[in-house]
């Protein structure tokens, strides 16, 4: 039997636990675990929620690898790539790519009889994944541009779909015409009808993109059946997405995209200031943890203190009965072991109940052109917390450690007379 897990057990539940001195002072300590854990849990979480939030964003707009012309230059008035059986049978052997969708940009001016606009235009093909953008659609409805399965035939070649932020801009609406000017050798005119119109608070996209099909661009460019600004892809798993585009370059440099090489690029290679920002969150989040874990450390250590203090005679007629220090020093570290997981739990119930009610109603909210998103993100992961209760329970038990010696300092001669 574990005679100093008995007694910590029992000094534990003491029924007159109510009329002990050291009572605020636990409340305190055990207060301040709640706290911090409740503060980790909740920096987590939003941190976690901010950079899901923004990079199925990106993801949303860009797909998670491009394959486009090696002369682009990252230009949306691009040149074009070839559709050959091999390219696509390359895709079909890696196993991590779950989806292909072609599309073509061209960048256009849209002009109404009092406004005018600067804006990218996206072809979009048969196999285009609209589920992001039905998720932010505000008003109308996506384009349906090919009404049977093989796509086989275009269906209202002209509809759009244009975002808020252009629709205030140009006060257009759902049903509404406007033109639009191509300038290249030649000056090209197209009239376009409004869909629907999508809102995703990302500005740095929301101003630029319209939406509409890749026939329509293909013969404004006079391209080829088979030319296309590129091929988007998205992967199944999001953690090989380095490893997926490495392989795709350099199986794909023995091809030709007619007259130029490939160019495969993942999302965070379009990208890399957005993703470089969200990864320096990531050292706001050690900050906050590393802090909360020494505070609640701390209020922590001076709980033990005190309990040490007020069981100082108890600690002198252990040792008048032969009891070691490092026997004694267990009991107390026993009952702070009680006192943090109590505090944990705690912590754990407040921090769950609060990202609950902003995950659900969303009570938080934020400035959409500062931060992209209308209310505080959420995005709960049962392994991160899990480390933050064990990472904590470890730490705080670790800074015990020290100040627990104390114990071997009490005289059991002094200490049996202490009141």
């Amino acid at each position: 039997m574990n005679i100093e897990l008995f007694i910590a057990k029992k000094i534990y539940s003491s029924e007159q636990g109510e009329k002990r001195v050291s009572l605020p002072a636990i409340r305190i300590a055990m207060a301040g675990i709640a706290l911090g854990l409740t503060v980790m849990i909740l920096a987590v979480a939003i941190v976690l929620g901010f950079k899901q939030e923004i990079r199925n964003k990106v993801i949303g707009f860009g797909s998670h690898i491009q394959i486009a012309n090696l002369d682009n230059n990252s230009s949306f008035e691009s040149e074009p790539i070839l559709l050959t059986d091999t390219l696509y049978q390359i895709l079909d052997a890696n196993k991590n790519i779950v989806h292909v969708e072609t599309y073509i940009t061209k960048p256009g001016i849209m002009k109404t009889d009092t406004e005018f606009q600067g804006v990218v235009f996206k072809g979009t093909g048969e196999n285009y994944d609209w589920d992001f953008l039905k998720e932010h659609l505000v008003k109308g409805d996506v384009p349906n541009y090919y009404p049977d399965s093989l796509g086989g035939g275009l269906n209202d070649r002209n509809e759009v779909l244009i975002s808020q932020y252009i629709s205030d801009i140009m006060n257009l609406s759902v049903g509404d015409d406007f033109l639009s000017y191509f300038v290249g050798e030649t000056v090209k005119l197209r009239k376009f009808k409004i869909k629907g119109i999508y809102k995703t608070n990302f500005i740095d996209f929301d101003k630029i993109f319209v939406f509409t099909n890749n026939p329509t661009l293909r013969k404004l460019n006079d391209w080829a059946e088979d030319q296309v600004s590129g091929v988007e892809l998205k992967v199944k798993d999001y953690s090989k997405l380095e490893q997926t585009t490495e392989d795709l370059y350099y199986e794909l440099q023995v091809l030709d995209s007619g007259g130029s090489g490939y160019y495969v690029r993942s999302i965070v290679d379009l990208y890399p200031q957005i993703f470089s920002w969200l990864d320096l969150l990531d050292i706001n989040v050690w900050v906050i943890l590393s802090l909360m874990v020494l505070v609640a450390g701390f209020t922590m250590v001076s709980g033990l203190l005190i309990i040490i203090l007020e069981r100082t005679n108890m600690i002198g007629i252990l040792k008048s009965m032969g009891a070691a220090n490092v026997s004694i020093r267990k009991i107390f570290l026993y009952i702070c072991g009680f006192l943090v997981i109590r505090g944990l739990v705690w912590g754990n119930i407040i921090a769950v109940t609060i990202c609950a009610l902003q995950y659900y109603f969303k009570f938080l909210k934020l400035d959409p052109d500062m931060y992209y998103l209308a209310s505080v993100p959420i995005a709960g992961n049962l392994l991160y917390l899990l480390l933050i209760n064990i990472g904590t329970l470890i730490v705080t038990m670790l800074m015990l450690i020290g100040p627990s010696m104390i114990i071997s300092r009490i005289l059991p001669a002094k200490s049996i007379r202490f009141e």
